[in-house]
């Protein structure tokens, strides 16, 4: 008997009809997709297509100079080169990778490293000399790259450092003018097309999709003469007197430009492996400090603008110790009376503040914030500060008394320098810039012309034998100004540490230079302002004043010091 054959398997009916609909939906969907996509909508696939050989990189702008008054270069920006890979398409050997890192100063690990980490794109070394990117390229490795950029380089290195301020990665402004001034500098970058090969090699610049724009030069108000004068000569006194820091500024006092700013501590833009921050604070407009004497001839000029005194009035100096309820004011010297013209040329801190109290604290206050105090100065450089002046319903008598004489408030040395204006022409407060500009600006009226060209006779006196600054006189010049020497605060004390300043004009019968000097905590015996900051402005107005042209008014025998057994007059 024959068995029956077993019947082949079969699907049920409805179950192939609906494997046949999927598998034919699905093979329609594939279909309109593909027609779609090479029909209609073929970015996709160009773009994915393109991506195999394609590339777009940025083409760098180059970065605006910067620019001293007369065009001489500030900072400038030299072409470099910078090597690139895409990292999976370099392909080195070991010599390969090896010889690349010793042209590049760095180890072979260090660059795997760097590529392993990195997606789709790397630098392997930015900014470097076009030598060193022509060796590298010499080498012939598989996927590597160079391309074209730019590197800031500062001419003036240090001495102009605090000014300029330096770039960083992308050659962004990092600080000084580099920073405040980043957008008009910077320009805009561009971008170009390439062609690569299937090693990542560039074999073919395919268009130019977006030119670069170019940044704007910069025209500083700077001297670059002026600059390296002034810079020099607060080195010196650095040195000579030990101190732990310092600043100088130039002012014309005709058009409020800054020609000079120099600090130190410094640091070379050029180099700043290992950089410590502290070197890189503009001290002259980001620190304050408490002015000391330099505030003194503010507060007679309140009194005069007021009424309450006149230059001839007579003060009681009390021989030098004076009580305030249960405060004791004192003079370094003892003298009983002065004219308020003597309390200048003495320095006396008791008849400034005898003078501060004979007006109300309202009046006092309006006076020293229309000398521009507790208001920044207005340069637009990054971090500058306001220093501080207390509203006056806060002030006690003892306190209104301190700050006739420079304690109690604080100041930045462009701040005080700016304050000076008011007395080197008809009692206006000048604005202040780091910008160059043509010819006199207008200021603020502050002080009647009379009570300004009264002050100028006092602060001659000052450097006049019996003054507290003979050392600031300068051949052939008239000179005028005043000396500070202020405790330094320390955690709300006042400590045995000081901050010598010096701020004068020249020459005294049409003021063109303003110069403020302050040193901080000079060492030794010799920490006074007349004896640490007032030499240094008689070297700098001499020379600046020489250098620019400006015609004498006095003798170039005019310059009388105090016999060497005298005492010069010092304030504290």
């Amino acid at each position: 008997m024959r068995e029956k054959a077993a019947a082949e398997p079969r699907l049920p009916g409805g179950r192939a009809m609906l494997l046949f609909a999927v598998i034919a939906l699905m093979f329609t969907v594939l279909a309109g997709r593909a027609l779609y996509l090479q029909g209609f909508d073929n970015a996709f696939l160009q773009e994915r297509g393109a991506a195999r050989y394609s590339r777009e990189l940025e083409v760098p702008a180059h970065r605006g100079r910067i620019l001293d008054r007369f065009g001489d270069p500030l900072a400038v920006s030299t072409p470099v080169k910078s090597l690139w890979v895409f990292p999976s398409q370099f392909q080195p050997t070991a010599p390969e990778l090896a010889a690349l890192a010793r042209i590049l100063d760095t180890t072979p690990q260090a660059l795997a490293k760097r590529v392993a980490a990195a997606d789709d794109f790397v630098y392997l070394a930015k900014q470097v000399a076009p030598e060193v990117s022509a060796r590298a390229m010499a080498l012939k490795i598989r996927g590597l790259n160079d391309e074209n950029g730019y590197r800031r380089y500062y001419p003036g290195g240090e001495v102009t450092s605090h000014l300029v301020g330096f770039t960083g990665d992308g050659d962004a402004g990092q600080e000084g003018m580099e920073l405040a001034q980043q957008a008009w500098l910077a320009g805009t970058p561009g971008s170009r097309r390439v062609i690569v090969n299937r090693r990542g090699e560039v074999v073919e610049d395919v268009a130019s999709i977006r030119a670069p724009q170019e940044g704007h030069d910069l025209a500083l108000s700077i001297d670059s003469r002026l600059q390296y004068l002034a810079f020099r000569e607060l080195k010196a006194a650095i040195e000579k007197n030990k101190a732990k820091a310092g600043g100088i500024v130039i002012l014309d006092a005709r058009s409020g430009e800054i020609l000079a700013l120099a600090n130190l501590p410094t640091y070379n833009p050029n180099g700043r492996e290992k950089l410590a921050r502290e070197r890189m604070r503009n001290r002259a407009l980001t620190d304050v400090f408490e002015p000391g004497s330099t505030m003194k001839p503010f507060t007679i000029a309140a009194g005069l603008e007021a009424g309450t005194i006149t230059p001839h009035t007579v003060i009681n100096t009390n021989g030098g110790v004076w009580q305030l309820g249960s405060n004791t004011i004192h003079d370094d010297h003892k003298e009983g009376l002065l004219t308020v013209e003597q309390v200048i040329q003495k320095s006396s801190n008791i008849g400034a503040a005898k003078i501060a109290l004979g007006l109300p604290p309202a009046t006092m206050w309006n006076a020293l914030s229309d000398d521009g105090f507790g208001s920044p100065p207005g340069t637009g450089f990054p971090g500058e500060v306001s220093g501080r002046l207390r509203p006056a319903k806060t002030w006690r008598p003892i306190e209104q008394a301190t700050m006739a004489y420079g304690h109690g408030l604080s100041v930045n040395l462009v701040q005080l320098a700016r304050a000076y204006t008011i007395f080197a022409g008809d009692g206006d407060l000048k604005p202040v810039t780091l910008f160059k500009t043509d010819g006199p600006v207008a200021g603020k009226p502050v002080l009647k012309p009379q009570t300004a060209a009264a002050m100028r006779r006092m602060l001659e006196m000052v450097t006049q034998p019996g003054g507290t600054a003979p050392l600031a006189q300068v051949p052939g010049y008239r000179v005028g100004g005043k000396t500070g020497t202020a405790h330094k605060l320390e955690n709300h004390v006042y400590v045995n540490k000081y901050v010598a300043s010096f701020v004068g004009l020249a020459p005294l019968s049409n003021p063109r230079l303003i110069v403020a000097v302050m040193i901080d905590e000079p060492e030794g015996s010799s920490y006074y302002g007349g004896s640490v900051s007032a030499p240094v402005f008689s070297t700098v107005m001499g020379s600046a004043l020489r250098m620019l042209g400006v015609p004498t008014d006095a003798p170039v025998n005019n310059v009388v010091l105090p016999p060497e057994a005298a005492t010069v007059a010092e304030e504290t």
